[in-house]
């Protein structure tokens, strides 16, 4: 059996160190392909001026995105406003879970589809949104949805809609500057004697790698944090429960709902307590697992197992 307690420590750790690495890859990044765009126009500068401008332009379209996201999401999705009568048990469940984490109680939607999902939003507690399917709230019972509401309320108090959008400005960051420096070396002219030896060719082939691979590690490392995050969540909700049971329960619920969430695209489903897209397939192995937003399934269910 494996503490609760210890879990959430432990994937509290994993996430600080893979968020550690993914700014520090960034950084590392940013300075080559800054340098290379700076010694291909053949002036002498650190070439920071062209970072700052694509952090501006990356922070200015992630914030609004940040800011408004429940608004965006909850539009996107057709959801409605949840109503106590009707909606009871997620209402009076959301009620008591959110007093037992010290939470506001968060607004709380429905959308009308028979698929089984849920997810929270909202760029901080104030804030914050979670919203669930007719489907979910039908057919798992009172123990189940406390298991769910755990896990998005986890979310919530674990500010992973503000890291998650940090993350996002940082990888628009690297991509804008990678196709700046592709477009400038295939379409543009270099300053610089093609022949030159030294520094700035070194610079440039180096620069133009990053450019070439950074915006994939990047996106590849983002997702791995989206991973860790639902690990995270899953612990949070059962030291939260204390019944891991619950979640359990209602991850094996989801896992056979293969109807897709008509509601859902790619930009919104790494929200969801599990893949809303493609819930049937799996992707199974190292390699096609590095692509996913969510764990697999089976993986989660056995990591919970393990604190019963």
């Amino acid at each position: 059996m494996v503490n609760v307690y210890e879990s959430v420590d432990a994937n509290k750790r994993k996430s600080a160190l893979v968020v550690v690495f993914f700014t520090l890859f960034i950084i590392l990044a940013s300075f080559f392909i800054a340098k290379g765009m700076a010694a291909y126009y053949g002036y002498e500068s650190t070439g920071l001026e062209f970072t700052g401008i694509a952090l501006v332009i990356s922070g200015v379209m992630s914030f609004a995105s940040y800011y408004w996201s429940d608004k965006i999401i909850l539009g996107l999705s057709g959801a409605r406003p949840a109503d106590r009568k009707r909606d009871f048990n997620f209402y009076t469940v959301t009620q008591n879970m959110s007093l037992a984490a010290s939470l506001p109680m968060p607004r709380l939607y429905v959308i009308e589809d028979t698929a089984m999902n849920a997810f929270a939003t909202g760029r901080d507690p104030t804030h914050a949104v979670i919203c669930a399917t007719t489907g979910i709230l039908n057919k798992l019972d009172r123990t189940e949805l406390e298991g769910v509401i755990g896990h998005e309320l986890s979310h919530v108090a674990n500010y992973d809609i503000r890291l998650m959008s940090i993350v996002t400005v940082l990888v628009g960051l690297i991509t804008l500057l990678g196709d700046w420096f592709l477009r400038a070396s295939f379409f543009g002219r270099s300053s610089r004697d093609r022949d030159d030896r030294g520094a700035g060719v070194i610079f440039i082939v180096v620069g133009l790698l990053f450019a070439l691979l950074s915006p994939i590690i990047a996106q590849l490392i983002q997702l791995a944090i989206s991973r860790r995050r639902e690990f995270l969540a899953d612990a949070s909700s059962v030291k939260l429960t204390r019944q891991p049971s619950g979640l359990i329960s209602a991850l094996k619920k989801l896992g056979v709902d293969h109807e897709p969430l008509e509601a859902a695209n790619k930009a919104t489903a790494h929200l969801y307590i599990v893949n809303p897209l493609k819930n049937l397939h799996d992707s199974v192995g190292w390699f096609a697992g590095l692509f996913n937003t969510h764990p697999p399934l089976s993986e989660r269910i056995k990591t919970l197992e393990l604190m019963m």
